[in-house]
């Protein structure tokens, strides 16, 4: 979804100060100001819950199959995950600080997004983070079963997240 409200930018506000030396500054669009496309989050989100429908429709019958699907929703998490948080991060500097967000720890990323509503639950999301990035280090049985199911979780999430992004666009 793609929202647009009109900013001509260039405009300024002046700060006058003792000597009455006048300095102006612009005003920064916030990010109701401008676009921000959420559809490749949605369409993310979309797959990843896709691959998990087919994922236990399919999965009982066994063999190779079975771990494709469980490969296809792991990569969805990862996609659906990391294009969460990267816009996360994007309405946050714009609506909160682009110094404070700007090279924040991941919790503290979380901790501001739970601040401004974006999130409810910052030790779960923390969690995901914590899972996206075993599927980079260390793949194995255990890992990748341990992972699944935080994928699918993660869905209620991200919808979550969306729909509270959404409300603020």
């Amino acid at each position: 979804m793609l929202r647009k409200l009109p900013f001509s930018g260039g405009e300024k506000i002046g700060v006058t100060g003792g000597s009455n030396l006048k300095t102006e500054f612009p005003i920064l669009p916030t990010m109701q100001s401008m676009e921000l496309d959420i559809a490749p989050l949605k369409n993310a989100v979309r797959a990843l819950k896709a691959s998990i429908g087919d994922y236990n429709e399919y999965s009982p019958k066994g063999g190779t199959l079975k771990d494709t699907l469980r490969s296809g929703v792991i990569q969805n998490f990862e996609v659906a995950y990391e294009l969460s948080w990267k816009f996360m991060k994007r309405w946050l500097s714009f609506n909160v600080s682009p110094e404070l967000i700007e090279g924040a720890p991941r919790y503290e990323l979380f901790k501001y997004a739970m601040e401004k509503d974006l999130i409810s639950d910052l030790d779960k999301w923390f969690d995901f983070h914590k899972a996206r990035n075993r599927t980079v280090h260390e793949y194995n049985e255990t890992t990748v079963e341990e992972v699944l199911g935080f994928a699918k979780k993660f869905v209620s999430y991200a919808e979550e997240f969306i729909e509270k992004l959404e409300a603020k666009l």
